[in-house]
């Protein structure tokens, strides 16, 4: 480029099943930093040119984070009766929206569930779009 000397050592190494993946880690704020810029995207082109895949992470967004953080008030399963999360395991909640849960369970306290509910989106038993806001339309999903 300039003919300086470079060098940077990534994070991470994946190895997928395609092709090896080289990541390099910084916060979002420090992305539109000129020698960081800089970097990256020298280190996106010799990666590249050997046949590998570059990708720079920096993080959630701050809705993202936000949702983990609400979430994470939900992480305690002592607190949590094992009956009922088997119980919402077990009631199809595959497609279903969030804010229609606790319906499934009519017998339970809705307070009870929804915690519970929030407890299985923590852990990854039940899945539902991060990116998106966390509503009573949001889809759930059973984990595979």
């Amino acid at each position: 480029m300039d003919g300086k000397p470079r060098k940077n050592i990534p994070d991470y190494l994946l190895m997928t099943d395609q092709v090896p993946v080289v990541v390099d880690v910084k916060p979002l704020h420090r992305l539109s930093e000129p020698e960081v810029a800089f970097t990256f995207d020298w280190t996106r082109r010799v990666v590249e040119s050997r046949g590998r895949q570059y990708e720079v992470w920096s993080g959630p967004l701050a809705a993202q984070l936000e949702k983990i953080r609400f979430l994470a008030g939900y992480r305690r399963n002592f607190l949590l009766s094992p009956d009922l999360l088997d119980e919402i395991l077990g009631a199809g909640l595959d497609g279903v929206p969030l804010g229609q849960a606790p319906r499934r369970l009519p017998g339970r306290p809705e307070l009870h569930v929804r915690s519970a509910v929030h407890h299985l989106i923590w852990t990854g038993r039940l899945i539902t779009d991060l990116d998106q806001p966390l509503s009573p339309s949001r889809l759930l999903r059973t984990a595979p």
